[in-house]
């Protein structure tokens, strides 16, 4: 990945301020009490919602991140209206993203195991690009193919041995 120049860290920034305000206004209207933590990490600005009371954002993340997802989608949409730039933000709500990762980990690495083993396409669960993508970058880590197929919300990672 490419070293951001000042004129990208800038647009990182202002996206990441103009997504803390829209969901500093979100929180306010639920009456929900959360910490905005705004970091830029290579191309993309990072936007976390940190619980104050433990629990009370669970909805906010929903069955399987869905809520999560939503939230980040329209996220991104007041960031694209202000900056006039598409944006590729991530928002996290009470560390989800991190657990979600390590889980994702695991079971990209038994699924690999099960492909070493059998020599055989193991097909993942359908997921977002999200965690497609974690999926990815591990198979890759372990010297594995993998590819996507399906169409959305049913596309999924297939992992072969290479």
């Amino acid at each position: 990945m490419s070293e951001s120049t000042g004129t990208d860290a800038k647009q990182l920034d202002q996206e990441g301020d103009v997504a803390a305000d829209y969901l500093e206004g979100l929180l306010d209207i639920c009456d929900l009490d959360g910490d905005i933590d705004i970091e830029v990490d290579g191309s993309r600005a990072r936007v976390s919602i940190v619980e104050v009371e433990k629990g009370e954002l669970s909805h906010l993340i929903g069955d399987d991140g869905e809520v999560l997802q939503s939230l980040q989608e329209l996220t991104r949409l007041a960031a694209a209206r202000e900056t006039g730039e598409r944006s590729r933000l991530m928002l996290d709500i009470a560390g989800y993203r991190g657990k979600q990762k390590v889980v994702l980990e695991e079971a990209a690495k038994t699924a690999c195991a099960e492909a070493e083993r059998t020599s055989a396409p193991v097909r993942m669960a359908p997921m977002n690009p999200y965690e497609r993508k974690v999926v990815h970058d591990i198979v890759g880590t372990l010297g594995l193919a993998s590819e996507s197929e399906g169409d959305e919300p049913n596309r999924r990672v297939v992992i072969r041995v290479s």
